[in-house]
């Protein structure tokens, strides 16, 4: 089988009058004389030049959208517009056949939930072709700025007896028999039984166990699959997801929101870099979709505006006291436009608060720090004013809290008290509990929601359009 060429690699060749091998699926065929052909290395097709006279008829009639194609020509340099080079077949060969008939990719405007159900085969259009190369990017990335610092890249367990959140909302893992439940004399469900001996469930954050190894290796990071069990249909969440999480000895709060917005920074310029025409692509799109909207629901910026605006920004940092006294003279609440009104000190701030804050007010991203500890986890270090804790949240315009992170508490004493007042078992964490009896120090650490990222990064409105195969409520589909 002769060597095959990107069609990427092909439309910024130099070179022309080579002989060339490219292969991909058929987007369209015009006239029975172009095929505009795609290999998912570009959203741009390649198109092949047919000899219509020369060509069997049997052969032309199954070339249809969605056929894969071998093509042996020559490279040319293209008299028609939109393409710079332009392939003449000599030899086309079918690798597989596509019933016009049942294919549901159509070379038409399919609606995102359409796509959502046919989710196997929607990698093959060109907007979840551009989004999932950029999640590629977007990963990389990831991998790439922890590597160049230092950082140690950890494998934190999925399966886990803890629940990191202490929200509950967690998938039990088991390999009983769910129609014989083993159950003790006194009617519990018996989990000595059970695989692991114990209660388990799926993650729902590596953190814990990240800070185990932060406590050896300094810096580490996990990039890992998360779960939460959480009966949410909105388009924000997902069951399934993936999140990134540093971890970093002898870091403080300062040095946490230093991190994170250095690593968003580069992350995002990096997809700019490398994926500038699929950026462009989205961004086109978007406008598309802006022109069907009300005036006053249309975006201020471009795509390619908002992903500039946060590298040419310096994230406005302030305290959550200082962003409820903002939020509590702004005209929306005054004007009781917030759905949920800010009434005062102790508001858990919902993501219309958090964008009036980024879009509105400072027009730049925020970090936020110094929450109610009311509102935040058990693991975050407390200030000395009793009432809060050195947590952060960065905030981003179109979709609020991207990143969520903390000083972590490294006394003893308090957190064993603050799990007693929130009533965590502190002898099911006896393990996290030995590294503040075993040479603690200070340490810091954050958690990214990569879809979330991506959701921005693409500008898509939907988290289930920025993972290949979304899991929700009712959905375990594919």
């Amino acid at each position: 089988m002769s060597q095959r060429t990107k069609i990427k690699a092909l439309l910024q060749s130099q070179q022309t009058e080579i002989d060339v091998t490219v292969k991909g699926w058929v987007r369209a065929f015009r006239s029975n004389r172009f095929i505009a052909l795609n290999d998912g290395s570009t959203n741009n097709n390649i198109q092949i030049v047919v000899d219509f006279e020369n060509t069997d008829p049997a052969l032309l009639k199954r070339i249809t959208v969605g056929a894969a194609l071998s093509v042996q020509g020559k490279l040319i340099a293209s008299l028609g517009k939109g393409q710079t080079v332009e392939v003449v077949a000599n030899e086309i060969e079918i690798l597989g056949d596509c019933d016009p008939e049942t294919y549901p990719i159509q070379p038409k405007k399919h609606s995102l939930e359409f796509l959502r159900e046919n989710a196997h085969l929607r990698f093959r259009t060109s907007t979840f072709g551009a989004i999932f190369r950029l999640r590629n990017s977007l990963a990389f990335a990831v991998h790439r700025f922890f590597q160049e610092r230092g950082f140690v890249y950890l494998h934190t367990p999925i399966i886990t007896a803890s629940d990191a959140e202490g929200a509950g909302e967690t998938f039990h893992v088991t390999n009983f028999d769910l129609n014989n439940i083993p159950k003790t004399d006194t009617g519990e469900i018996d989990f000595k039984q059970d695989f692991f001996g114990r209660p388990t469930n799926l993650t729902v954050s590596g953190q814990l166990e990240g800070e185990l190894g932060a406590m050896a290796l300094s810096d580490i990071y996990t990039f890992g699959p998360t779960f939460r069990a959480e009966n949410s249909n909105t388009t924000r969440h997902l069951a399934e997801f993936w999140m990134i999480e540093p971890e970093v000895a002898f870091n403080d709060l300062v040095d946490n929101m230093d991190l994170a917005e250095d690593m968003l920074k580069y992350v995002i310029k990096y997809a700019l870099d490398k994926n500038a025409d699929d950026i462009e692509f989205l961004t086109q799109r978007l406008l598309e979709e802006e022109k069907t909207k009300p005036q006053n629901e249309r975006s201020e910026m471009t795509l390619t505006e908002k992903l500039q605006f946060c590298l040419n920004n310096d994230f406005e940092r302030l305290t959550y006291t200082e962003a409820i006294e903002i939020l509590k003279e702004s005209t929306p609440n005054k004007k009781k436009k917030f759905v949920y009104p800010v009434e005062g000190w102790g508001t858990d701030l919902q993501s219309e608060h958090e964008r009036y804050l980024v879009e509105k007010h400072f027009k730049k991203p925020v970090i936020l720090t110094d929450y109610p500890k009311e509102i935040k986890a058990f693991y975050m270090r407390q200030n000395d004013d009793g009432k809060t804790v050195r947590a952060m949240d960065i905030l981003f315009p179109g979709i609020g809290e991207i990143v969520g992170g903390s000083q972590r508490e490294e006394r003893l004493d308090k957190l064993e008290q603050r799990m007693h007042e929130m009533g965590i078992p502190t002898q099911e964490l006896w393990w996290y509990l030995d590294t503040r009896r075993f040479g603690s120090c200070p340490h810091a650490g954050f958690g990214l929601g990569f879809e979330r990222l991506v959701l921005f990064v693409t500008g898509m409105g939907n988290i289930r359009d920025v993972i290949p195969f979304p899991r929700f409520p009712k959905n375990a589909e594919f």
